[in-house]
């Protein structure tokens, strides 16, 4: 009778097989985070400015070509550009410097640093120490988009303009350029400006001597006055 119960028994059922997921999905599991890496390069790579890629493109090469550098860590380059206001009235009224450092922070998409009168002059009614100005030192990227902005959109609106002089470069390769109205940058509000001021733009490149850096920045698109 036992024997018989045995039999009876039902089989045991067999564990089912563990489905194991397609190659074609495990691949793309894998693949995923490499993508969105890839993809966040690609963002970082895609902010350049124009004048930096025809530098790298045509500017280098024609450098090069005029001047038989050696090696290719002589060519020119732009180091920094250097944007200086002065506010001497900023002596009898604190706003008036609020308002330029506002106004530089508008130009150069850079908050500015306040500069400080370095002697006393009592003719002038002014105290060593006293704040009298702001400046900014553009490097890089921002650099770069100052000087297209610059070139292609700024000077073409002074009244007048046939060109830069080619007589302010200060003989180790950088040039010094006026302007008169901070009204000929775009992100200034002709309605909002209280007073017009004007600023020194300092142009630092690496050339050893003027002549050179007066071809990269002609190459770059400096209008400079025939």
């Amino acid at each position: 009778m036992a024997e018989e119960l045995k039999e009876k028994k039902a089989p045991a059922k067999k564990a089912a097989p563990k489905k194991e997921a397609p190659v074609a999905e495990v691949e793309a599991k894998e693949e995923a985070p490499k993508a969105k890496k890839a993809k966040a390069g690609n963002k970082k790579a895609a902010i350049v400015s124009r004048v930096q890629v025809k530098y790298e493109n045509e500017v280098r090469k024609a450098l090069m070509e005029k001047y038989n550098y050696s090696s290719t860590m002589q060519i020119p380059a732009l180091s920094k550009i250097v944007i200086n206001i002065g506010v001497g009235d900023a002596t009898q009224d604190s706003k008036k410097l609020e308002e330029a450092v506002s106004e530089l922070t508008l130009i150069s998409g850079q908050k500015p640093i306040i500069t400080k009168a370095k002697k006393s002059i009592a003719t002038f009614k002014l105290r060593e120490g006293q704040e009298i100005g702001c400046k900014v030192d553009l490097r890089g990227l921002r650099m770069y988009d100052f000087f297209d902005k610059l070139v292609s959109i700024a000077l073409p609106r002074v009244r007048d303009f046939r060109g830069v002089s080619k007589n302010a470069f200060d003989g180790r390769g950088n040039y010094t350029l006026g302007i008169k109205e901070q009204l000929i940058f775009p992100e200034i509000d002709y309605d909002k400006v209280a007073k017009v001021r004007g600023m020194d733009i300092v142009i630092v490149t690496t050339a050893k001597n003027d002549a050179e850096a007066y071809t990269l920045l002609e190459l770059l698109g400096m209008p400079f006055h025939r």
